[in-house]
């Protein structure tokens, strides 16, 4: 009888696999939470991956815009579920969230399973046109001028638009410009065009209609080298060699995610983005989407994202309040 007992119990995890590897994944349909408004910029690819999902997975795919305190309250909702069908769509906040805000009630890092690194936008630096400033390198050299003196505008205190500009300033030499943080960039240009402020970073496919209209005077892409869509602006890197910043956009999900799930999701969205109308709609966004991510690439690019900026958030001493 004993021998009887210890069989069925060795016999146990035999039986109950192939019953675990017969639940279909997913079972139901999938909340993919966005830690920003509807409508915008995060907003529209991000609904665009969910209906492309949701056909390749054969469940709907809903988005859920769960604001507050930046991508704290979304990516803590995705940290602690535990029903295996729920996704974060973020962007770069995600990196900055620790350094921002101490306290957060997650580790963006261990609390999170990368999925896929959808693709990245760079921004335009560019100047209201009364400025006596040409080119980038004359704008830094009339703010190394003049200590101080001039503002520039951001889409809000820690945003990724402060970011890049400040690690901007830095690497030309710790210039000293005054922050103006507006609610949003949209909020911002007002001041730009009138020029009371005289420089803001923006996101390029925001800023390209004011510099194609002739609004605005575009400088430079905060990029490594010239985007093949806009040849005739030069990229920061040219006058300040090593700088890059854009935003970038990742879907994660929270830690523990079965392996087999990860690899089905990442599969998927490495397929929709190959579609080529994915791709044209995503590009004209301004997007430059990245080929085939991996779950441990896009790990390994999250994990430099955080080192990066949490070290310009440091030597800039950037808080909010």
């Amino acid at each position: 009888m004993h021998r009887r007992t210890l069989l069925s119990a060795a016999s146990l995890p035999l039986l109950a696999r192939p019953a675990l590897a017969q639940r279909a994944w997913p079972s139901q349909p999938i909340r993919m939470l966005v830690p920003f408004t509807a409508g915008g910029p995060t907003d529209l690819p991000a609904r665009l991956l969910a209906d492309e999902l949701g056909q390749a997975l054969g469940q709907r795919v809903v988005v859920e815009n769960r604001t507050g305190s930046g991508v704290i309250v979304a990516s803590d909702a995705v940290a602690k579920s535990r029903d295996g069908h729920t996704l974060l769509y973020t962007t770069v906040g995600h990196a900055v969230a620790r350094a921002l805000f101490p306290n957060i009630p997650f580790d963006p890092v261990a609390d999170f399973q990368p999925v896929a690194h959808l693709g990245r936008i760079h921004n335009v630096v560019m100047v209201n046109p009364a400025l006596p400033a040409r080119d980038l390198p004359e704008l830094l050299a009339l703010f190394r001028d003049h200590p101080g003196t001039y503002d520039y505008a951001s889409n809000g205190n820690g945003g990724s638009i402060h970011l890049a500009t400040e690690l901007m300033l830095s690497m030309a030499g710790k210039l000293r410009v005054n922050h103006v943080a507006y609610r949003g960039s949209t909020a911002a240009m007002p001041d730009l065009l009138n020029g009371t402020v005289s420089m803001m970073v923006d996101v390029i496919s925001s800023g390209m209609p004011f510099i194609e209209k002739g609004q605005m005077r575009g400088l430079a892409i905060t990029a490594a080298q010239r985007s093949p869509r806009f040849p005739d602006l030069p990229a920061v890197a040219e006058t300040l060699p090593g700088y890059e910043s854009f935003t970038w956009h990742m879907v994660l999900g929270p830690a523990g995610m079965p392996p087999e799930v990860v690899g089905a999701l990442n599969a998927a969205v490495n397929r929709i983005l190959f579609r080529p109308e994915v791709r044209r709609t995503l590009e004209g966004q301004g997007m430059e989407v990245v080929d085939d991510s991996t779950p441990a690439g896009s790990a390994a690019f999250l994990r430099g994202e955080i080192d990066k900026w949490e070290r310009v958030i440091r030597e800039a001493g950037i808080t909010v309040t």
